[in-house]
C-alpha cells in the first residue's frame, strides 16, 4: 500500500496511530445529559429521508403515524411546568393533557430503520433541543447511575419527549428500574418513544417483541401504541458481501497511513474494555477517524461479549469505520451465545460491525 498517494490518507509518520487501550476517559454527569441527542449518524435524518421498502407497507404507515405523533406534541407540556418539572402551578390552571397514547413503540427486526425513524421523530417534534432527549436504554441506565434516580426524574420531567433506542428486555433489574422511571416521567407529561428488536427466530411470529415490551414496562402498556415495522436489514440489502478480513500487515499500514486512526490488538482491547465503564465508550472513540484491529478472534465469555456490543453501538453511532484482521465479525460470538438470552444484542453487533467493515474498505488498497 502506498503511504502517500492514496486519497484521503496521510503519509506514514513516526508518531504512529492512536490507541484505544491508552485511553481511560472520564465523563462528567452533565456531559451524559448534554449528549442525549441523536448521534452523528442520525443527526441529519428526517422522515422524508427514510426510504420505505415498497414491498413493506408497514414502513410507509410508520412514517405517517410518527409524523402525526410528532405534530401532536407541539402544544404546551402536559405538566404545565416546562423545565420546572414537578414544581407546582400556583393558582394557574394546568393545561389539559394531550389525549391518546403518550408513547409509541417501534417493533421490528434488525436494520428496518427503527433508529432512523426514532431520530426523525426527535427532529420533527416542535420543541427546543433542550426539551427533547434521545438515548439508548444503556445510556439511560448509565444516566440514572450517574445522577441518581430522583435527580434523573427531575432532570427529564420537564422534557416534551424522551426517545429510548434499543430498549433491553433481557435484564430484569434494569428493566424494572427504567419502567419505574418512565412511569414517573409519563405522569409528569413526558411523551415516550422506544425501539427494540424482534429476535431473529421470532420474525414470523407477529407480536412477540411487542408483547414482551409491554409486559416488562409494568403499568405503562396502555400509554403506548405499538407500530410493527417489517422488512429486511437495510445495511445488507442489495450490498456486496462484507469484505473478508485483511492481513495484520495491511491493517497496520492503513492505521499508520490514516490520520486520526487507532491501532490495537483485539484481545488487548477486550481486556481494556473491562477497565472502562460502558458509559464512557462513546468518549473512548472521541476524535477517531477509524478503528484498526489486529488478531480478531472469538470473544471468550458473556461479560466480554456484552462490553463489545456497547462499543460496537457507539462506533456505529459515530460512523467510525473498522478495519480488522483475523476472523470475520460473524464469527465473534459462539453458537451458545447466539442461541442464548442476549442473542438479539449479538446479532445487532454483527450487523453493525459488518457495516463498519464495509465502510473501512477505502482505508486499504484494493486487493
Amino acid at each position: 500500500m502506498s503511504s502517500s498517494t492514496a486519497a484521503g490518507r496521510s503519509p506514514i509518520t513516526e508518531a504512529g496511530p492512536l490507541s484505544l487501550c491508552a485511553r481511560e476517559p472520564r465523563v462528567p454527569a452533565d456531559r451524559l445529559v448534554a449528549e442525549m441527542v441523536p448521534p452523528p449518524r442520525f443527526d441529519s435524518v428526517r422522515f422524508d429521508t427514510y426510504i420505505p421498502d415498497a414491498a413493506q407497507p408497514s414502513q410507509t404507515d410508520a412514517v405517517r403515524i410518527l409524523a402525526d405523533f410528532a405534530a401532536g406534541l407541539g402544544g404546551a407540556h402536559a405538566s404545565g411546568a416546562g423545565r420546572r418539572g414537578f414544581l407546582g402551578f400556583g393558582r394557574a390552571r394546568a393545561p389539559k393533557a394531550p389525549t391518546g397514547p403518550r408513547g409509541v413503540y417501534l417493533d421490528g427486526g434488525y436494520g428496518v430503520g427503527k433508529t432512523h425513524l426514532l431520530a426523525s421523530l426527535w427532529h420533527a417534534t416542535p420543541a427546543e433541543p433542550a426539551l427533547k432527549a434521545f438515548g439508548t436504554f444503556v445510556e439511560l441506565t448509565n444516566l440514572v447511575g450517574a445522577l441518581g434516580f430522583q435527580e434523573t426524574v427531575r432532570t427529564l420531567s420537564g422534557h416534551r419527549l424522551l426517545c429510548i433506542d434499543e430498549f433491553e428486555l433481557d435484564d430484569p433489574g434494569d428493566t424494572v428500574l427504567v419502567s419505574t422511571l418512565l412511569g414517573k416521567l409519563v405522569d409528569a407529561g413526558v411523551a415516550l418513544a422506544a425501539t427494540s428488536n424482534t429476535l431473529p427466530g421470532k420474525l414470523g411470529e407477529g407480536r412477540f417483541a411487542a408483547a414482551d415490551f409491554l409486559r416488562e414496562i409494568q403499568g405503562l402498556s396502555a400509554r403506548f401504541r405499538t407500530l410493527r415495522i417489517d422488512g429486511e436489514d437495510y445495511r445488507h440489502r442489495g450490498l456486496p458481501q462484507a469484505p473478508a478480513p485483511w492481513s495484520d500487515e495491511e491493517v497496520t499500514k492503513a492505521a499508520y497511513a490514516t490520520e486520526g486512526a487507532s491501532l490495537d490488538d483485539f484481545p488487548h482491547l477486550l481486556d481494556h474494555l473491562a477497565r472502562v465503564h460502558p458509559s464512557r465508550y462513546g468518549a473512548l472513540s472521541d476524535g477517531l477517524t477509524a478503528v484498526c484491529l489486529t488478531d480478531v478472534r472469538p470473544v471468550p465469555d458473556q461479560s466480554t461479549a456484552l462490553r463489545l456490543v456497547v462499543l460496537a453501538d457507539r462506533l456505529y453511532d459515530r460512523e467510525v469505520p473498522v478495519l480488522a484482521s483475523g476472523l470475520p465479525f460473524d464469527q465473534l460470538f459462539s453458537e451458545e451465545m447466539l442461541n442464548g438470552g442476549y442473542r438479539k444484542k449479538y446479532f445487532r453487533a454483527i450487523s453493525r460491525l459488518t457495516a463498519l467493515a464495509r465502510d473501512a474498505k477505502h482505508l486499504a488498497e484494493p486487493r
